[in-house]
């Protein structure tokens, strides 16, 4: 389908005739949310078309029922994202290997992955940096024996988002299971890829960290802390926040409204980290290799 031309674009006086909005809110709108989003002519005047039109009174209408206004926003454009953008596969590690084609996995054993969780986990404590967090268990058990801590990070953390295969009981209790509050639980089905996985995503303005594993098939017999995982982790910040928006898309995705204001958060990519520090990753990731004792 060709562009329309110029003249057939509507005016910012348009889109407010149209809306029932005043230029100098849409204006506001743009300024703070990017929302609507126009084409520029040479001249420097916005231009809209009749989508434009269709996307601002959605918005209105989700705001009118009770929404605020920044989440209107945020559900309306990721909305119309999905209609052209084919849904992402509700895993943190299958999407990191797809985004992330650079991060080197390497197989390490449970009592491992611990380890690295714990030293994501008490970073983020120590750092007071708000950051949002994630974190898949697999199954309920694993977290409860997990608890005490995420308990401790949701006190610290501006979002704490917690996914597992939980019990109905805990799932349909509002504050979710014990009723740790601010943290969102999220029940992940029988047939769920995450059912497989262990992440812990730490999305802070200084000290971002992800690490996200996959259970290798086949040990049933194998001592808890003996099973292997295929795993990746980095602290560079645009992995971690590929990370984090995965996690939230996975929520939403699963109906949590509570992920639509934390995509909105995480919709920007944070500037690229200095070169040591990609260098320092490479170097932990043969230390851990070591350590682990799977080389």
């Amino acid at each position: 389908m060709s562009n329309p031309s110029p003249s057939a674009l509507l005016t910012i006086g348009d889109l407010a005739e149209r809306t029932g909005l005043a230029p100098a809110t849409l204006r506001v709108w743009e300024s703070r949310h990017g929302f609507p989003r126009p084409v520029r002519l040479e001249s420097g005047h916005r231009r809209y078309d009749e989508r434009d039109v269709d996307l601002v009174r959605q918005v209105l209408r989700r705001r009118d029922s009770g929404s605020r206004l920044e989440v209107a926003i945020a559900a309306v454009v990721l909305a119309q994202a999905s209609v052209s953008d084919p849904p992402q596969a509700p895993s943190i590690y299958a999407t990191m290997r797809r985004l992330q084609p650079s991060l080197q996995p390497q197989r390490l054993k449970k009592s491992t992955l611990l380890a690295l969780s714990w030293a994501i986990e008490d970073e983020c404590c120590s750092r007071a940096e708000k950051p949002m967090i994630f974190g898949a268990f697999q199954k309920e058990r694993y977290y409860r024996a997990a608890e005490e801590r995420w308990a401790e990070l949701a006190r610290v953390a501006r979002s704490t988002m917690v996914f597992a295969g939980f019990s109905a009981d805990d799932t349909d209790n509002p504050d979710g299971p014990r009723g740790v509050g601010g943290t969102t639980f999220v029940q992940l089905p029988d047939d769920a890829p995450m059912r497989r996985e262990w992440a812990v995503v730490c999305d802070a303005p200084v000290y971002p960290a992800m690490l996200t594993a996959w259970e290798l098939p086949g040990q049933s017999s194998v001592p808890d802390k003996q099973r292997l995982f295929e795993c990746v982790w980095t602290v560079e910040p645009g992995a971690v926040r590929e990370a984090a928006r995965t996690c939230a898309q996975v929520a939403q995705q699963f109906g949590h409204d509570e992920a639509v204001p934390l995509l909105y958060e995480l919709a920007d990519d944070p500037p690229p980290p200095p070169s040591e520090l990609l260098q320092a990753t490479a170097l932990l990731n043969r230390v851990v290799a070591y350590v682990d004792g799977t080389r």
